[in-house]
């Protein structure tokens, strides 16, 4: 196999083209773990999950001391679960066809190497809206169509502060359709924009929320459903539900209301089947089910603009490892992406008369905290 390189012999050469880039939301808004960073591939890593406070007691004086008041952390998965590389190869006759223009085009190659492999991980976080908590909007209405109205933003961030999450440091990723929407509509929009790394794509911060957009943003393909909740009855706070024995084609990540519920949760698991179960993320149920059947209604597939706490959502990423004897590379470098800020290796390996190159990256994701996380429907 050889590249194909007959148009853009070096003569007849006009200038690079300019690689194409997608917005980059999620990788800048998210965190990092440096005890992930350093985590083999598919080794787990545990993320501790402080439990709720043992409730308040009357202080009485004594002479005695209380006795222990013992409390149970739960842990949260963290791992690295991918390790991925994009490839490209040189020989030497290709090299000198190329005369002065062969770096030009090996740039162009890094680039749509990076594009490829920031465009994943990119994907891989906004594809966390199956484990969010709850939703808000309106199924086929673009956010921030009313001028200098954040109500669309300030709704979905009540969900994240009804649900305990800081204050500081929220995060709106939307996608393009409502990033022109509110920069068509929100007059303070073109006051704050930088093409600074740790902004990039950021519109405004306002009431403590960065605004960004992401080109990966994920539009749903809903289920559907005949079922009903059974008649049990649940508690607030109640994440797992039983259904009826009727019709059920619900799936992970749809967003359903119950009668006499207007909250919109979000289904993260259950069986979803026939007299199965529907799991809502946590903190749960925000309203009582009395003890009687309950109607279920499934949210029309729509794009999942998220809205989460920096803190709630993890990326590992690290170069990905190598024999500490060496291996075939002839060098070994490492690249930034000035677009996302993602450090990769780039790997050079030789062959007969060849060379091939690896642009590489190892990462994982996870929402380790549900309750701050939530969707802005478009």
């Amino acid at each position: 196999m050889a590249n194909t390189l007959t148009p853009h012999i070096s003569d007849l050469y006009v200038a690079l083209d300019v690689i194409s880039r997608e917005l980059v939301g999620m990788i800048p808004a998210v965190s990092m773990d440096a005890r992930i960073d350093r985590a083999a591939k598919d080794q787990v890593v545990n993320s501790f999950v402080a439990p709720t406070s043992n409730a308040a007691f009357n202080i009485s004086p004594a002479m005695a001391v209380p006795a222990a008041s013992d409390a149970t952390f739960g842990n949260v998965e963290v791992k690295i679960t991918k390790a991925r590389g994009v490839p490209f190869s040189w020989n030497g006759n290709e090299q000198v066809s190329l005369g002065n223009q062969y770096l030009s085009f090996k740039q162009a190659q890094m680039a749509q190497a990076m594009r490829t492999l920031v465009n994943e991980v990119e994907a891989d976080l906004t594809a966390l809206h199956i484990t969010t908590s709850r939703a808000f909007g309106t199924v086929g209405t673009t956010p921030f169509t009313t001028v200098n109205d954040f109500t669309d933003l300030s709704r979905t961030l009540q969900i994240l502060k009804d649900n305990g999450s800081p204050l500081q440091d929220n995060q709106c990723v939307m996608n393009t359709a409502a990033g022109a929407q509110f920069i068509g509509k929100q007059s303070a929009a073109n006051q704050q924009g930088t093409d600074s790394i740790l902004r990039q794509g950021v519109l405004v911060d306002t009431a403590g929320c960065a605004l960004r957009e992401s080109g990966q943003i994920v539009t749903s393909v809903a289920g559907t459903v005949t079922a009903t909740v059974d008649a049990t009855g649940y508690a607030v706070g109640t994440t797992t539900l039983t259904l009826s024995a009727a019709a059920c084609a619900l799936v992970v990540g749809d967003i359903v209301t119950f009668a006499g519920d207007t909250n919109k949760y979000v289904i993260v698991g259950g069986t979803l089947a026939n007299a199965g179960t529907l799991i809502i993320g946590a903190p749960g149920l925000r309203v009582a089910m009395s003890a009687a059947t309950k109607a279920i209604t499934v949210i029309a597939a729509c794009p999942r603009n998220l809205v989460f706490n920096r803190s709630a959502i993890y990326l590992a990423t690290r170069l990905p490892e190598r024999p500490v004897e060496g291996d075939m590379a002839l060098d070994v470098m490492t690249l930034t992406d000035p677009r996302s800020g993602l450090s990769f290796e780039v790997a050079v390996y030789p062959g007969q008369r060849m060379v091939r190159y690896e642009v590489s990256l190892a990462w994982g994701v996870k929402n380790i905290k549900p309750e701050h996380t939530a969707i802005l429907i478009g």
